[in-house]
């Protein structure tokens, strides 16, 4: 009897220590958010500043960590972070957009807690409020696989985080104050690659990265600009795609890439050149106007500078179309898979519901503002989710202010309705929705949440004839996308995720003006299963500071 005893004791410690061992590392962080004075494009202007760095420090993170970092605002304005294209599963609570959370008020602090649940990839992170983006703040976000998963590649000699983006010499605040005004931004003043313009031709320059001869380099590139998409490449050296936006890809040689507003790609790059100095050059695509960033690799036993010849980038937009076309999903990798679990089969989903979304601009009482479907967001004092988790919905917004398809006349309408603009979603549907591009200039549109899968981009109109286009087996699943002009693009994804969630143009400009959404996901069960209750430590503002909290969700 006491050996039996003895074995059941020493089982249920055993599955103590199971259970003790279980829970997902934590990694902790503190930021403290301040203003400072930088050049980037040999102009002094305002800039913000994360632990003193421009751009802010790299997140670097593990399938399933729980991430912790505690925010101080030391600005003179509210604050948000919003980490672009982690999913945030069953948690919107952290989702960091102005329908999501209360701000960070100056002079205060705030700690996010999220898990980088089921993920792996390259991504990053910007405040949302403000127009702040436009001063920095922003920073690279990488998610490697778990030490046991293997991935489709040998391990690369290091890991470089590039991020690129048009900018303006004008401070957040002023050009904040020209949008109000009625008035668009107009061109950039230049582009800069991880916080520098460059100078070719000049010798002293310090290199951005540093490759041994022989050796293979991951290159995690990330377009965290306002306005343009930017086309990247490397002097003398090809590119093996491998993965972008948390889905590795069938591995490809490329020359070039075009990056588009808000989306991560990741190449690995091998040292077999002769062994000097190289550039990285990114430059605009699709304007009449062309700017450029150029960053310098040095090889170790480098003995020359670069050249001062560049890569030239591609000239057209059907050349990127067909770039686009090119990439396709790594099936047969080991990694995290799309939620739900078994989803890579989408070809075979029955769609439950087709929502067609048009992007269109115009002017309200004499001020510029974008649309989707005839409406063009504005952001309630209440954030959506609060008023919708306290009850009160009915008196901060109306859902389904649009429909799920634009208006006939959308093409010749110049009427525009300024609401909150909220569409409800049945949850675990799945949703075939097309970005429709009636305008001449590239869109990019980004979905808060959820990856989806771009299974067709095409010129001209929607029908749903076109659906015998779509690529049914080995679409990358992403969480970004881009429509040329007077086209569209069609993606495919299941919203099981509960909460409230963002989608927006990932134009700056367009979406701080309107050009945004949100989409409503709420779980009929009402249980921790689907969704986290809202966190105890969750700032409280508008109409629902002082209310009490609802009833906790059951288990």
């Amino acid at each position: 009897m006491g050996n039996k005893t003895m074995i059941v004791s020493s089982l249920l410690i055993s599955m103590l220590v199971m259970v003790a061992q279980a829970e997902d590392p934590y990694l902790f962080f503190t930021w403290n958010v301040t203003y400072g004075t930088l050049s980037p494009l040999d102009v002094p202007q305002q800039v913000i500043l994360i632990n003193g760095q421009f751009p802010g420090p790299n997140l670097n993170t593990t399938t399933n960590n729980n991430i912790v970092i505690n925010v101080f605002n030391n600005l003179d304005e509210p604050l948000l972070f919003h980490w672009s294209g982690i999913q945030q599963r069953k948690n919107s609570w952290q989702d960091g957009t102005a329908g999501t959370m209360c701000p960070i008020q100056p002079g205060t602090n705030y700690t996010y807690h999220f898990q980088v649940k089921d993920q792996i990839g390259s991504y990053y992170y910007y405040p949302t409020l403000g127009f702040q983006k436009a001063a920095g703040g922003f920073g690279g976000l990488r998610v490697n696989s778990r030490l046991l998963i293997p991935v489709p590649f040998a391990d690369p000699e290091d890991d470089y985080t590039v991020l690129i983006g048009d900018w303006y010499n004008k401070g957040h605040t002023a050009l904040r104050k020209q949008l109000d005004s009625g008035k668009s931004l107009g061109k950039p003043n230049g582009v800069l690659m991880n916080g520098r313009q460059g100078k070719v031709g000049d010798g002293s320059e310090e290199p951005l990265f540093v490759m041994e001869p022989g050796k293979t380099y991951r290159y995690r590139i990330c377009n965290v600009g306002l306005r343009n998409s930017l086309n990247f490449r490397i002097q003398g050296h090809n590119m093996k795609l491998v993965e972008f936006e948390g889905s590795h890809t069938q591995q490809a040689l490329y020359g070039s890439l075009d990056i588009h507003l808000g989306q991560c790609y990741s190449v690995l790059v091998t040292a077999d050149q002769e062994p000097k100095d190289y550039y990285m050059v990114a430059s605009t695509r699709f304007t009449k106007y062309h700017l450029r960033a150029t960053g310098k690799i040095h090889y170790t036993n480098g003995k020359g500078p670069a050249s001062d010849v560049l890569p030239e980038p591609p000239v057209s937009w059907a050349w990127s179309l067909n770039q686009f076309r090119s990439f396709r999903w790594n099936l047969t990798a080991s990694a995290a898979r799309p939620n739900p679990q078994g989803s890579f089969h989408y070809g075979k989903i029955n769609i439950t519901r087709t929502i067609r979304l048009a992007n269109t601009a115009s002017t309200v009482d004499g001020k510029l503002r974008y649309a989707i479907n005839g409406v063009s967001h504005v952001d309630p004092e209440t954030p959506l989710k609060l008023a919708e988790y306290y009850g009160v919905a009915d008196k901060v917004f109306k859902y389904d202010t649009i429909g799920d398809e634009p208006p006939a006349n959308i093409d010749t309408s110049d009427k525009i309705t300024l609401a909150p603009n909220v569409l409800n979603a049945t949850f675990r549907g799945f949703v075939e929705v097309i970005f429709e591009n009636l305008e001449k200039g590239v869109q990019s549109w980004h979905v808060d949440g959820y990856s989806f899968f771009p299974v067709a981009i095409e010129v001209g109109t929607w029908s749903p004839e076109r659906r015998k286009n779509y690529n049914l087996l080995d679409a990358v699943s992403r969480y970004n996308i881009q429509v040329y002009p007077k086209s569209w693009a069609s993606i495919l994804l299941t919203f099981d995720n509960a909460g409230i969630w963002n989608i927006r143009s990932e134009s700056l400009e367009r979406a701080y003006l309107g050009q945004q959404f949100y989409v409503s996901v709420l779980s009929p069960e009402r249980s921790l299963r689907d969704e986290y209750n809202m966190p105890e430590s969750a700032l409280k503002c508008g109409i629902i500071k002082d209310m009490p909290t609802p009833p906790p969700y059951s288990s």
